[in-house]
């Protein structure tokens, strides 16, 4: 089955994610169904287009925006992975509209208290570390920080082949009292649970997030959100510097000549347009929410993400997870 993908959400919709459809599928692949209003797309190379008449903008209120809008795009994408006519869905639009129509149309998972999102950070060491949440749930109680550590853990076993993922709590200290009292509880929980679903690494600090030390990073959507935008102003800024620096003068640019080569791999690999998106996960599907400024590349990237992990059993794993049931005679 294709990827649904929501061609209208995004600031650069939808030319760029078009183009980033188009990209998928002719360099890589991916059979991608578009989910836009028909005459804004333009050429789709190809593509099968379901077509709609409304679209959810970036700053309307996510949950009425939905309900209101029946036919938007964002809507339209998540029926065709309910209706099993997509294998998952991608947007790049409101991500709060993105969660609720995911929640809304395909369902959560039986078990799982609230969804989470899932952020891919590179790091230059092994594996990106997988942060979660990282942004759906402003206030998290110590037993749905407990579920997410086995979420992340389930994503980094599928999605990058971790047999067993070292999982860690984000805190202010590395000491187990450090903390807030629900970070502090969800860290007993944590040394239960992760004795085994994961390796328990303790708690790490926000300085540790890109060191590349644990597989999986497990905070509040609040917390999460600030650390993740932290990250990305500071590389933005350490690029734009050093760019500036380059281009000083004749010295600095025969010297930035030489540099380059060596730099590239590093820039490859923390550019986040090669991460793709991130994963919400505890609904019943595949659903990757990428960056409101996605370029082509970025959706591309995102596409390809969706169509791998709908190949895997990760949501057959997470059924397992939050099934009382099940997760008694499995252990």
């Amino acid at each position: 089955m294709p990827v649904a993908l929501d061609a209208m959400g995004g600031d650069n919709a939808p030319e760029e994610i078009v183009r980033g459809a188009v990209t998928a599928y002719r360099d890589h692949g991916v059979p991608v169904v578009l989910t836009g209003v028909e005459e804004r797309l333009g050429d789709v190379g190809g593509l099968a287009v379901v077509g709609c008449t409304e679209e959810i903008g970036m700053a309307e209120e996510p949950a009425s925006a939905v309900r209101r809008k029946k036919d938007s795009s964002l809507v339209r994408a998540a029926e065709l992975v309910r209706d099993s006519k997509a294998c998952a869905m991608v947007s790049a639009g409101n991500t709060g509209a993105a969660m609720v129509s995911a929640l809304l149309r395909i369902g959560r998972i039986k078990g799982i208290y609230r969804p989470a999102i899932a952020t891919p950070i590179p790091n230059l060491v092994r594996n990106p570390t997988v942060m979660l949440d990282s942004g759906a749930n402003a206030e998290c109680s110590p037993a749905m920080l407990a579920q997410f550590a086995v979420m992340g853990a389930l994503f980094s076993r599928a999605r990058y082949g971790v047999e067993r993922p070292r999982v860690a709590l984000l805190s202010i200290g590395e000491e187990s009292g450090k903390g807030t009292s629900v970070v502090q509880e969800a860290h007993r929980m944590l040394e239960a649970v992760g004795a085994r679903e994961f390796e328990f690494a303790g708690n790490v600090e926000g300085r540790d997030l890109m060191k590349g030390t644990v597989d999986v990073v497990v905070t509040d959507g609040f917390t999460g959100n600030v650390a993740l935008k932290s990250l990305e102003g500071s590389l933005k800024f350490f690029i734009e510097t050093l760019t500036g620096v380059v281009i000083t003068n004749d010295e600095t640019k025969s010297a930035g000549g030489v540099l380059f080569e060596y730099l590239a791999p590093v820039m490859e690999a923390l550019d986040p347009d090669n991460v793709g998106g991130a994963m919400l996960l505890g609904v019943d599907g595949i659903c990757v929410i990428s960056h409101g400024s996605s370029s082509a590349k970025a959706i591309a990237s995102a596409l390809r993400v969706a169509r791998d992990l709908a190949a895997t059993s990760l949501l057959d794993e997470l059924r397992a997870s939050a099934d009382p049931e099940v997760g008694a005679a499995k252990h």
